[in-house]
């Protein structure tokens, strides 16, 4: 039988927790690493319908991305999400940036993946892992090609995009909110860059620059990591049952 530590301690070979940027709060945040998980729920964010899919599903455990706790906790109310971890005895394990970078099974590269790309090389190194990441297209795409490329393979209701002045071969990429590592990736060769969001002076910069920048959403440039982690955890702990939780959705709306 699995334990909670021993999930905790697995994850923290592969995506190490001690290199999470400084701001980062990762870890086991709710719960008893010595708890018994029988069944196990994926998912990109801790909501209270997580909470309630986890609690019909019968699981002791849900292992997120975004921590489920950022903030110092002031006050734990009634009804909170981390209050509804503990009323039903549910333990959360959170991988953020550790596992953002993480060169192996991390998001950025579930990313590379989506998107088809080969050659995918790690830049800005930080402890065992990457901040950002470069990948070849197998052929060159317009940047209205490109765009519509990175909407169909991570499933998106729309993007965001500034269309660049060259065919995209080269990719650079930063899940969630990477759009800092444009012009890291410019340096080293990139074509176009994609993210999950953008803000307007880089919207600028890229359109002053010439390059192809794609806006894609935070949800869904980081949501293709689960099959990814699901997928490694279940051959390492096959006697757990592992779910990627129905419930988590992007949060926003596209009309």
């Amino acid at each position: 039988m699995a334990k909670v530590r021993e999930i905790y301690q697995f994850i923290d070979s592969f995506a190490p927790f001690g290199d999470a940027l400084d701001f980062d709060n990762p870890g086991l945040l709710v719960g008893d690493g010595e708890q018994e998980v029988h069944t196990a729920l994926l998912s990109l964010d801790i909501t209270s319908p997580v909470v309630e899919e986890a609690v019909q599903k019968g699981a002791q455990l849900v292992v997120s991305h975004h921590p489920v706790i950022f903030a110092p906790l002031r006050r734990l109310e009634k009804g909170s999400v981390p209050w509804l971890l503990a009323a039903h005895s549910l333990s959360a394990i959170c991988a953020h940036t550790n596992l953002d970078m993480a060169p192996e099974t991390g998001v950025n590269v579930a990313l590379a993946q989506a998107l088809g790309l080969t050659d995918c090389r790690g830049i800005c190194p930080h402890g065992s892992g990457f901040e950002a990441w470069l990948g070849d297209l197998p052929e060159a795409l317009s940047p209205e090609a490109f765009a519509a490329h990175v909407k169909k393979s991570l499933g998106c209701e729309a993007v965001r995009y500034v269309p660049g002045h060259k065919a995209v071969k080269t990719v650079g990429m930063c899940s969630g909110a990477g759009a800092d590592y444009l012009e890291a990736t410019l340096e080293q060769g990139a074509d176009a860059f994609v993210t999950g969001e953008v803000k307007h002076h880089q919207f600028l910069l890229a359109r002053e620059l010439g390059v192809t920048l794609v806006e894609a959403g935070h949800f869904h440039t980081e949501n293709v990591v689960l099959p990814l982690l699901a997928d490694r955890l279940v051959r390492e702990f096959p006697q757990v049952t592992w779910h990627i939780a129905q419930s988590g959705q992007a949060p926003e709306c596209v009309c």
